[in-house]
């Protein structure tokens, strides 16, 4: 019987690792002069998700590229974080974040509006599920500082039942929704 149960947990790692997203965001040739000559080996960011609200990334560098895409996916999985969607398709609210020389702004979009997003931040967006956002990033584009920037700034959405929670009320207070009697 206990042999049945772990049969069980395994099969559902399976089936989770297959139910997840993988985006390639970037790969980098570094080059490293030595005595000898050149060393070239490749970095590799990778975003992870499940479309369902959680995505994570991770670096990878290695000699060869499929082996650094190996190591940045394997880190992205390990490292993954759960972010509240709004219906499971936009954001509760706006947000703005930056890491480096990298500022992100995102938005909540109405339905059919897609992702509006470039580069590192379309990756992010598609990885974690989102179906509608506008977004916009300034400064500097480097996929690094863009990908953590955006994730920076989605590790910042609170989802009304949250500051409900933390301040004690009622959702319904939070929200602003208005009874009949109000005017």
């Amino acid at each position: 019987m206990a042999r049945e149960g772990r049969n069980n947990g395994s099969s559902r790692a399976e089936r989770e690792e297959v139910e997840l997203v993988e985006k390639l965001v970037a790969i980098n040739r570094v080059t490293k002069v030595v005595k000898g000559g050149k060393n070239f080996k490749f970095s590799a960011i990778v975003v992870v998700g499940d479309g369902k609200g959680r995505v994570g990334h991770g670096t990878g560098k290695s000699r060869e590229v499929p082996e650094a895409i190996r190591k940045a996916t394997d880190q992205a999985k390990r490292h993954m974080i759960r972010i509240p969607l709004r219906e499971g398709r936009t954001l509760h609210h706006d947000v703005t974040a930056s890491y480096g020389a990298g500022k992100v702004h995102m938005r909540a979009a109405v339905p059919g509006t897609g992702i509006i997003a470039g580069g590192p931040m379309r990756a992010v967006c598609e990885a974690l599920g989102i179906q509608d956002v506008v977004s916009k990033s300034i400064g500097s584009s480097n996929p690094h500082n863009m990908v953590r920037a955006t994730l920076k700034a989605l590790q910042m959405i609170s989802a009304p039942r949250q500051v409900a929670a933390r301040r004690g009320k009622k959702i319904a207070e939070i929200v602003g929704r208005r009874t009949q009697g109000e005017v």
